[in-house]
C-alpha cells in the first residue's frame, strides 16, 4: 500500500491567462497559427476558450510584451491581435533588465560578444557585398566627425557592429547582436563617460574599426575575427584598468 507523499507531486495551479497563452503557443508550434495571422476577435476568442475577457486581455498583453503579437486598435480586417512576422522588442527588454539586475555578469556579456562578433565578422568577410561595405564605411566616416559627442560615437559604434552582423544574411544572429548591444547601451555610454579622455580612446577605436572593415573587404575571415576579438578585449581591459569593470 502506497504511503502518503510517496512519489506524489503537488498539483500546480495554472492561472487562466497562462492557459490561454499555452493554447496560442501550441497552435503556433504545430503550425495552425503563423506570422501575419489575425487571432479571432476578443469576444469570439473569449467565448471559444471559455474565459473572461479580462483574462484574455491579460494573456494578450503578455504576448505583446514578448513581441509575439501586435494589438491593433479599431475594428475591421486590420484590427485586433496579429502574430508578428519580425522579432519584437521582447528579447531586448528582457536582456536589459537581466543585465541591470546582474543576472548575467559582464564576463558573460564579454564572452558572448566575442563569440557572436568573431563569427559575424568572419562570415561577413565571405558573404558581404559592395553595398554592405559602403554602408559600413559611411558609419565610420560619421564617427570621424571631430565635433561628435561620446553618446553619438557610441551609438555609431554599436551600429557598425550590428551592420556587420546584418551583412552575414543570418537574421537570427543579427537580431541577437542587436538585442545585446541595445541592452547594454546605457552601460556602454557610461563606460565612455568615465574614461579620462574618451577622445583619445576613440582614436584607437576608429583605427581598429578600419582594420576590421579592411579585412572584411579583403575577404580575409580569420584576420577579421582576430581584429574584432582584439578590439573588444582591449576596450574592456581599458575600463577594467580604471576600476570600472565591476560596474560596466
Amino acid at each position: 500500500m502506497a504511503t502518503n507523499g510517496e512519489g506524489w507531486e503537488p498539483v500546480q495551479r495554472i492561472r487562466t491567462y497562462e492557459q490561454v497563452m499555452a493554447q496560442i503557443e501550441e497552435r503556433i508550434l504545430d503550425g495552425r497559427l503563423k506570422a501575419g495571422d489575425h487571432l479571432p476577435s476578443e469576444r469570439e476568442l473569449a467565448v471559444s476558450l471559455g474565459v473572461s475577457r479580462p483574462s484574455l486581455r491579460e494573456s494578450l498583453r503578455v504576448l505583446e510584451a514578448l513581441g509575439v503579437v501586435e494589438i491593433r486598435r479599431g475594428g475591421g480586417p486590420d484590427g485586433g491581435a496579429v502574430l508578428l512576422s519580425t522579432p519584437g522588442d521582447g528579447m531586448v527588454n528582457l536582456l536589459k533588465l537581466q543585465i541591470a539586475l546582474a543576472q548575467f555578469s559582464w564576463n558573460d556579456v564579454l564572452e558572448t560578444r566575442l563569440a557572436l562578433e568573431a563569427w559575424s565578422v568572419e562570415e561577413a568577410a565571405y558573404r558581404s557585398d559592395d553595398d554592405d561595405h559602403r554602408a559600413l564605411a559611411a558609419i565610420l566616416d560619421r564617427m570621424d566627425d571631430p565635433g561628435i559627442d561620446s553618446s553619438e560615437f557610441n551609438r555609431l559604434d554599436a551600429a557598425f557592429h550590428m551592420r556587420i552582423a546584418e551583412s552575414t544574411g543570418n537574421a537570427l544572429t543579427a537580431h541577437l547582436m542587436g538585442s545585446l548591444r541595445t541592452a547594454i547601451h546605457r552601460q556602454m555610454v557610461q563606460m565612455y563617460a568615465e574614461l579620462e579622455d574618451w577622445r583619445e580612446t576613440a582614436k584607437t577605436v576608429r583605427r581598429e574599426h578600419r582594420e576590421i572593415l579592411q579585412a572584411i573587404v579583403a575577404g580575409d575571415g580569420p584576420a577579421a575575427a582576430e581584429h574584432v576579438q582584439q578590439h573588444i578585449t582591449d576596450f574592456y581591459k581599458i575600463n577594467a584598468h580604471r576600476g570600472n569593470a565591476a560596474r560596466t
